[in-house]
């Protein structure tokens, strides 16, 4: 996915289903300079990750 993309996604008021690794997540933040993500599993919401946003697929 692109850095752009992300934070459409993360602005929308609607859901917009995104996997990481196959993985339903939710983005919390984008970091458009680091291209990267703070994103967690739809189910478990505590596991917060940082991650390229490279890795990101919008289903």
């Amino acid at each position: 996915m692109e850095t752009h993309r992300a934070k459409e996604i993360t602005d929308s008021p609607n859901m917009i289903p995104v996997t990481y690794n196959g993985t339903p997540v939710f983005i919390q933040h984008v970091d458009e300079k680091n291209e990267t993500a703070r994103i967690y599993p739809l189910d478990s919401p505590e596991e917060e990750l940082e991650v390229a946003v490279r890795g990101l697929n919008e289903e």
